[in-house]
């Protein structure tokens, strides 16, 4: 489980298909701080996207990634130099700064205009019908890794505005209109709907199923 506060900037050092371009990839990361106590098994979200640490040599790890993340999220963009967001796995003695993420994206969103203010940015993103189903007005939403409070939502699009810290410690700061972005919704969300349409009532305390 992660909390979407990026640790740190990442960079892609190589990216492998050691069985063809329509296989698994081997990604191989650079970043000193989320790998200063990374072991064999750990998991890491890149961009968002929970993998798991493979090998770890000098300050940077390699994992793989399945075809399936591949197609799904926005990692099959990457080149080398690309910089990532990434942050290690929440400790149940930590803070939970952001919300609870899983490190599995739902989809992919653009970046579709970012508006200046005076020390932050309003950006709007585009995202398919089937994630903005879940997103709310002051909920949260998580965006290539961070953790963000959406500003307003539209049938096929939704508002979130960056603070200096996120500009400057994310790769959100560097996005242009047009840029692919990893998107997942609150899973409280995807549950509450789960119950709903399975039509789950709460039993009453005499055991007649009516609350």
């Amino acid at each position: 489980m992660f909390t979407g506060i990026v640790e740190e900037k990442g960079l892609v050092r190589g990216i492998d298909f050691p069985d063809g371009p329509d296989a698994d990839a081997v990604l191989t990361v650079e970043g000193p701080l989320v790998t200063s106590d990374a072991q064999l098994g750990d998991s890491i979200a890149v961009d968002g996207v929970c993998l798991t640490v493979t090998s770890v040599v000098d300050g940077a790890f390699t994992a793989d990634v399945m075809p399936e993340s591949l197609r799904r999220t926005a990692l099959g963009d990457l080149v080398v130099g690309r910089a990532v967001n990434l942050e290690r796995a929440v400790q149940a003695h930590t803070r939970l700064g952001g919300h609870v993420v899983q490190g599995h994206v739902d989809g992919v969103g653009r970046l579709v205009s970012r508006t200046p203010g005076a020390r932050w940015d309003d950006l709007v993103l585009s995202a398919p019908q089937d994630i903005t189903r879940y997103v709310a007005e002051k909920g949260s939403i998580t965006v290539s890794g961070v953790s963000l409070t959406v500003t307003h939502v539209a049938d096929d699009a939704f508002g979130v505005s960056l603070i200096p810290t996120t500009l400057e410690a994310t790769t959100l700061g560097g996005l242009v209109p047009g840029d692919r972005v990893n998107l997942e919704v609150d899973v409280i969300a995807k549950y509450v709907e789960r119950l709903l349409v399975r039509g789950v009532v709460p039993a009453s305390a005499d055991g007649s199923g009516v609350a």
